[in-house]
């Protein structure tokens, strides 16, 4: 396999078969983002992803679960996605499932046919950058969406038979904000049930868009500490929620993962002493440019 740019993939997909459909992300304008900046978006050719399919089963693979990268892998034209996913059941005899990145935009230009036709076919999972339960927030931040936008789709995929898994950042919302945003991203858990949320807390590059907001005094970054206080309160919303949770502290040797509701306790104890230790820690900007 020939594979451009860095992996990326969510935790939850790392014994998946990881097979490229792209390199970059479709959509690449989100202003924290620098993992597909250097990469000049393209579809790889079919052929060549049929025959990373084919190799894998010559040499006797058979995954039970396969991802397809790189960013935005559904935003492919279903015809594509349906060829793809129909070559993976030839060759894998055993996969259970087809899982992979998805804007709200991605989703909004397929049609309830077609969403119903790819679940049929084996797509599982999606995961989609909400990063923010705040509209303003979400402007800022250059993503594709709204919040009542993101609740249309994510319900359309869900009465076509797939699952919904999100992707979220504390620190997002700024200085000051933390405890507004968790309440927010409660509410829209509760209104659409993920299965798995997964949180990257912010860290921001020099290189991001999002360094340039901050020089011109248009985004504050909270500390770290703040982004501990927004994940505890965010947890305590989801507490009665059945939902896989990980969450990652870039600048922390931290990270907070367990399934709710039985890990809460010992979930929210982690991260209260993590906010005793490093409650005063730093905003986090990369010093590599």
């Amino acid at each position: 396999m020939e594979y451009e740019g860095q992996i990326c993939r969510s935790p939850m997909e790392r014994s998946s078969f990881m097979l490229p459909v792209m390199v970059g992300c479709s959509y690449n304008r989100c202003q924290f983002c620098m993992l597909f900046k250097h990469l000049t978006y393209r579809r790889l050719p079919m052929d060549q992803i049929f025959a990373d399919i084919r190799r894998v089963a010559d040499l006797g693979g058979d995954p039970k679960w396969v991802f397809l990268g790189d960013g935005n892998a559904f935003s492919l034209p279903a015809e594509d996605l349906l060829a793809i996913l129909q070559e993976i059941r030839r060759a894998f005899p055993s996969c259970q499932g087809v899982n992979m990145d998805a804007t709200v935009t991605s989703i909004a230009q397929k049609t309830d046919e077609q969403l119903e036709l790819l679940a049929k076919a084996g797509v599982s999972h999606l995961y989609l950058g909400i990063e923010s339960g705040l509209d303003d927030v979400l402007r800022l931040m250059d993503k594709d969406h709204t919040k009542a936008q993101a609740m249309e789709q994510i319900r359309r995929i869900q009465q076509a038979g797939m699952v919904f898994d999100a992707h979220i950042m504390t620190g997002v919302a700024g200085k000051g904000r933390g405890r507004e945003n968790a309440l927010a991203l409660g509410e829209f858990f509760r209104r659409t049930r993920p299965s798995r949320v997964v949180n990257f807390s912010m860290f921001i590059h020099r290189r991001a868009p999002l360094y340039q907001l901050i020089q011109q005094g248009k985004f504050v970054p909270a500390d770290e500490g703040e982004n501990l206080e927004e994940e505890r309160v965010l947890l305590h919303q989801l507490w009665n929620m059945e939902v896989e949770y990980d969450g990652f502290h870039d600048i922390l040797p931290l990270r907070v993962r367990g399934k709710l509701p039985e890990d809460r306790e010992k979930m929210l104890k982690k991260l209260e002493k993590a906010l005793g230790e490093h409650g005063d820690a730093p905003w986090p900007v990369a010093l590599v440019d």
